[in-house]
């Protein structure tokens, strides 16, 4: 169990996961590298994700251009188990 499934459940609350970010990026060859120098995208941003907490919704809307996918490809809605 990671870190943030771990916090999640100890404060017993339903969470946003940013699994298909990492799986989509991989899918397009693009990496965080690329995000950052690229594209711009702050490396504190891509830290927010990895650590499970919150973006923007204008941030999802630019990966989703950048990557040219769907928000699904981007974040789910996990429910608590």
């Amino acid at each position: 169990m990671t870190i943030v499934k771990k916090i999640a459940t100890i404060y017993n609350k339903n969470m946003i996961s940013y699994a298909p970010f990492w799986k989509t990026l991989k899918e397009r060859g693009e990496s965080t590298y690329t995000l950052i120098n690229k594209y711009g995208i702050s490396s504190g941003t891509i830290d927010r994700m990895r650590k499970g907490q919150g973006i923007s919704t204008a941030k999802v809307d630019d990966f989703c251009k950048i990557l040219s996918c769907r928000v699904e490809d981007i974040i789910v809605f996990e429910e608590e188990s």
